[in-house]
């Protein structure tokens, strides 16, 4: 039966996609809406000088600004009202779902199914709004204690309102983005928030490409690059795109036996399917957290500014991206954070409870306790792949900046890890759209059918 609907599958083209209409108002609305929310990575806050932040943001690309910047599409260069782009919302995620592991109440909330969802919902957007006022208070502490560039504040009139009103600017921009993330999950395609970060990664790409080039060509002055290793990046750049997408295909398939059952006089056989564990559950939210948690020293020592002690300061200049500690410390959090992750997004236990309820058993295990163990041996082994391989590729563009700080920061692991993700996630959606327009032009075709006679 699968390999039929893998043949099924395979015979869709684009006449398929022409009858599509549904198809297509979906995809148009995801087309608009990421085009609003690039829109708005181009109105600045009010109360500040964008050129004279632009200037001073140029010295500080490689660092906590620059990190940030990747994920909102340009606009903390900017210091657009989209500054702080989805990630409170991705964080207040993370932490709700770790504590589901912790705290009983939320651990049975979760069990409660879509009731006990939407009110998990609910914290994660209370939640969401606490971490958006504190980045913003902040960015906007940062921004006026940066004083001048070139003579030209950049904050034109600093004091209480500016605090306020850039504060109540950032938490609106992220509420607002998650509300069009969450009409692109309903009325488009894919998964809105995953795609609202893709799409800013994506749009700052081709200036990171050419900025590469101009390093390679020699245009670039005092920071140019040899051909050779421009070469190399982007040769390395194709080479991890291809690894990517097959460690993310890749899943261990676990056969799970279904015992014969009567109904009526009859005795059916019994059937056959697969528990597939992927080779990276995780995703790509351990080089997110990692990266949020090892950035904190930089964020407390630019939101005190000139006035942050010493022991802070040293602390942020070891913490810097390309730094010993740093690469030390980002690696060790992908590994445990893929771990942890793992372990709170598949319930061994749960599946295998799951698995005894109705009636499926893996071969040579005991339904309950054995297959939970058995489950759990499995996962195990293939999430030591899985972080040594998110490890891998997060880890090697860090060294080659870590010896070439002049490479764009938007070429690294990632942003290349969710930029292959969601493609990978939205091509899924948009071929099972296609394959039900086909049963159902299939379906109507054989009611005409069975009509006529």
């Amino acid at each position: 039966m699968s390999s039929a609907a893998e043949q099924f599958a395979s015979n869709i083209n684009l006449s398929s996609f022409a009858k599509a209409e549904e198809l297509k108002k979906r995809l148009l609305f995801t087309l608009g809406a990421l085009i609003v929310y690039r829109l708005g990575t181009y109105i600045p806050l009010p109360g500040i000088n964008p050129d004279a932040f632009s200037q001073q943001f140029q010295s500080q690309t490689g660092g906590l600004l620059g990190t940030l910047n990747i994920f909102a599409g340009g606009a903390v260069e900017r210091m657009a009202i989209f500054a702080l782009n989805i990630m409170p919302y991705i964080s207040a995620s993370i932490i709700l779902q770790l504590m589901t592991s912790v705290i009983p109440k939320l651990e049975q909330l979760k069990k409660e199914g879509e009731q006990g969802r939407r009110e998990i919902n609910q914290y994660t957007r209370y939640l969401t709004v606490l971490l958006a006022t504190l980045q913003g208070y902040f960015i906007a502490v940062n921004l006026q204690n940066s004083g001048n560039t070139g003579g030209i504040p950049i904050v034109i009139e600093p004091g209480p309102f500016f605090l306020i009103t850039t504060v109540v600017t950032l938490v609106g921009g992220v509420m607002f983005l998650l509300w069009l993330g969450e009409q692109i999950t309903a009325r488009g395609i894919g998964n809105g928030v995953s795609l609202i970060i893709f799409a800013g990664i994506v749009a700052e790409l081709p200036r990171a490409a050419l900025g590469l080039l101009a390093l390679g060509r020699g245009t670039a002055g005092a920071q140019s690059l040899p051909v050779g290793i421009v070469l190399l990046v982007i040769v390395m750049s194709f080479a991890l795109i291809a690894f990517v997408v097959f460690m993310e295909r890749s899943q261990r398939r676990i056969v799970v036996q279904y015992p014969r059952r009567q109904v009526g006089m009859r005795m059916t056989q019994g059937e056959k399917s697969h528990l597939p564990l992927k080779l990276n559950t995780a995703g790509v939210i351990p080089p997110i957290f990692a990266s949020s948690l090892i950035l904190l020293p930089a964020t407390a020592a630019g939101a005190i500014g000139q006035d942050s002690p010493e022991w802070l300061q040293n602390l942020q200049i070891m913490f810097a991206p390309g730094r010993p500690l740093y690469m030390t410390l980002y690696a060790a959090g992908i590994l445990a954070f893929t771990f942890v992750y793992t372990s709170v997004v598949f319930n061994v236990q749960d599946v295998a409870d799951n698995l005894k309820k109705y009636g499926g058993f893996i071969q040579g295990y005991r339904p309950g306790a054995r297959t939970a163990e058995y489950l759990d041996y499995v996962l195990t082994r293939l999430t030591v792949i899985g972080g040594l391989y998110l490890t891998f590729v997060c880890m090697m563009p860090e060294f080659l900046r870590a010896a070439y700080p002049s490479i764009p920061v938007y070429l690294g692991g990632t942003s290349l890890l969710i930029v292959v993700s969601v493609t990978l996630d939205t091509v899924g959606q948009i071929q099972g759209h296609l394959l039900a327009q086909q049963y159902e032009s299939l379906i109507k075709k054989s009611k005409l059918r069975g009509g006529k006679r």
